[in-house]
């Protein structure tokens, strides 16, 4: 993936100030991000913000299931559905972009979980992936065929954006040192990042990109 990037865009997932440190679902160190995003931009001829921009009665809430706690699973369509506190609703601050984040170069945002009813990790589809974002269109349009990942969390959205990227086509290569993630259950993270490997995704480093050799 290394030499022209002309065909390449670096997508920053839901980089928001609810997954920071003292947020609604803060993400270990994610402040971290912040800068080494702001380097990277530098490096990519498109750049593509995914947020988390979800109603109030969002289904994966759990105060939106009386007697359910955060932590909690329950069913929803016949598929698991994990209970979270309420975070990046439309509008507030919450969801919106940390004020050292640098976004004049961003040049595309795209708004996910937009939908009450169902979850959605991935900045390309809903979990049930039966709707979609405007987010694969657009980087079609854009004749990009090789997507760069940053973001938060490892674990989640930065994987279900990678794997669906992986199954729409895309050359995926996730810049491991540039997530952060939840890591739930010890091992978490390095278990996401050997799945993304195994599906087809490069694992690389920041150093790498940023001096043209990923």
């Amino acid at each position: 993936m290394s030499g022209d990037r002309s065909a390449t865009a670096l997508i920053l997932v839901d980089l928001q100030n609810d997954f920071l440190p003292g947020g609604a679902l803060p993400v270990k160190d994610g402040d971290a991000v912040v800068p080494v995003a702001n380097r990277l931009q530098s490096c990519f001829p498109l750049v593509v913000a995914t947020r988390d921009w979800h109603p109030a009665n969002h289904v994966s809430f759990a105060e939106n299931h009386p007697g359910k706690h955060v932590g909690d699973t329950i069913e929803v369509g016949g598929r698991p559905q994990r209970l979270w506190p309420v975070h990046c609703v439309v509008n507030s601050f919450g969801a919106a972009f940390p004020t050292g984040l640098d976004t004049a170069r961003v040049a595309e945002v795209v708004h996910k979980g937009i939908d009450p009813h169902v979850d959605s990790y991935s900045g390309f589809f809903d979990n049930d992936h039966v709707n979609s974002t405007h987010l694969a269109d657009y980087l079609k349009q854009h004749h990009v065929s090789t997507i760069y990942l940053a973001g938060l969390a490892t674990d989640y959205c930065v994987k279900a954006t990678a794997l669906d990227g992986l199954s729409l086509g895309f050359k995926v290569a996730l810049i491991a040192d540039a997530c952060r993630g939840i890591d739930l259950s010890h091992g978490d993270v390095a278990r996401s990042i050997e799945e993304m490997r195994a599906a087809g995704a490069k694992i690389v480093q920041r150093d790498d990109v940023l001096a043209g050799r990923a």
